[in-house]
């Protein structure tokens, strides 16, 4: 059979496209849409065929076997069902009289391809809220996808993730350890709360950062840290490879690391130990005080340092006593990282790593105001958690050079 078209169709044709150009994409859309459609319904027409061991209005005997079941076609239903990078199709699904056909070229009960479900949860995780996410879908895939179904979308990776989060450290030879906690507001039963939840950053034996620990619990809580390291070693971290512990002076923790870690050191983040001493002289002096503070985290070699502490002592002790107490307190964890490599240095004197996670989790946290529950959260956290490690890839511990400058102490 032939196909024509007249030339005056074909003329209104290009008039179309030359007025609105956007209607010949449309056109081939549309088209494209329409024979994709038409082959997957075919499809299912002969999955039948081969469920039903015959042909439409074709009987047992015509095909030489009596065995086959007395099963018929039961007419059709519609179906749509949204592929990436085609749309929406419409297609047609055989039934039979039994019930018993199920078609393979549809997923059951679902609207969308796997694909296409994957990248409304990556565009979920990677900062887009639901709810953003349901209004910007229509123009990105030609449908409007309900928050529930971002969030049904989202569970099918939480497995993965989890297995991410949970896996084993065996094969991973940690040297280091960055330790902090960070709260969230989370929805719990039917209260929103403050949630805490604690983080642990490794250093390998190259260098490398690695997220080790991702853990809802109280990050005050001595027996809390316990706990999360005999979890550590028991996922098969090599605890007596661990050489030092950086973190903050958070309760009980320095004496709970150095029990389960015998084998290693705890660094106190400069940057806290300052702050805290800053926040107790007046206004007039801190910077001078910064001034004196940076002399000796930043001395040359241990011995200097000490030497800078004692002038500190000397000039401070009676004029601000509660300032020179809190730097006292701290001042041997403040200079562990002497005994390591200089090339670490800037590295191994303060949080900042772990800060800098804390600070994306808060930056990509915040659009959502309230996290959904403790599983929601790991799944989000665990993502910007891998895609950190991705960049971190290109910086090692070790590798930042000596003369960069110095971390700014607060002064206001």
């Amino acid at each position: 059979m032939n196909f024509t078209i007249a030339v005056s169709e074909i003329k209104e044709l290009f008039l179309l496209i030359k007025e609105e150009p956007a209607k010949l994409f449309e056109m081939m859309e549309l088209s494209i849409q329409k024979q994709v459609g038409n082959y997957l319904s075919k499809l299912m027409d002969m999955e039948l065929t081969d469920h039903l061991g015959r042909k439409p209005y074709q009987r047992n005997k015509e095909t030489g076997n009596a065995q086959i079941s007395k099963n018929y076609r039961n007419g059709s239903y519609s179906r749509k069902f949204f592929i990436k990078r085609i749309g929406e199709v419409e297609t047609t699904v055989p039934r039979d009289r039994n019930s018993e056909f199920h078609t393979k070229v549809l997923p059951k009960a679902k609207r969308f391809d796997e694909r296409l479900s994957n990248d409304l949860h990556a565009m979920f995780l990677s900062g887009i809220s639901t709810r953003a996410l349901s209004m910007l879908s229509k123009r990105l895939i030609g449908r409007r996808v309900s928050p529930s179904e971002i969030s049904s979308a989202s569970k099918e990776f939480s497995l993965a993730i989890e297995k991410w989060r949970t896996r084993d450290l065996s094969p991973e030879n940690i040297k280091y350890l960055y330790i902090d906690g960070v709260n969230f507001s989370m929805r719990v039963t039917d209260s929103i709360e403050k949630v805490p939840f604690l983080v642990i950053i490794g250093v390998d034996t190259n260098g490398y950062k690695k997220i080790l620990l991702i853990q809802q619990g109280d990050k005050e809580s001595a027996s809390t840290w316990r706990q999360v390291f005999k979890d550590l070693k028991k996922r098969g971290l090599n605890y007596q490879n661990i050489k030092l512990g950086i973190m903050d002076g958070l309760s009980g923790l320095e004496k709970v690391f150095k029990e389960e870690f015998p084998n290693s050191v705890v660094q106190r983040c400069q940057v806290h130990v300052s702050r805290n001493v800053i926040s107790k002289v007046p206004q007039k002096h801190k910077k001078e005080i910064a001034d004196d503070l940076r002399s000796i985290f930043y001395a040359s070699s241990k011995d200097k340092a000490k030497a800078f502490y004692k002038e500190f002592k000397i000039k401070y002790e009676k004029e601000f006593p509660s300032a020179f107490k809190s730097l006292s307190n701290s001042i041997e964890s403040c200079l562990s990282f002497f005994e390591f490599p200089e090339e670490e240095w800037i590295s191994l004197r303060t949080t900042n790593v772990i800060e800098r996670l804390n600070k994306e989790f808060k930056r990509r946290t915040k659009p959502m105001e309230i996290l959904a529950g403790e599983t929601s959260s790991y799944n989000l956290l665990s993502f910007i958690s891998y895609k950190m490690e991705l960049s971190w890839a290109s910086t090692p511990v070790g590798t930042v050079h000596p003369s960069l400058p110095f971390y700014q102490i607060y002064t206001k």
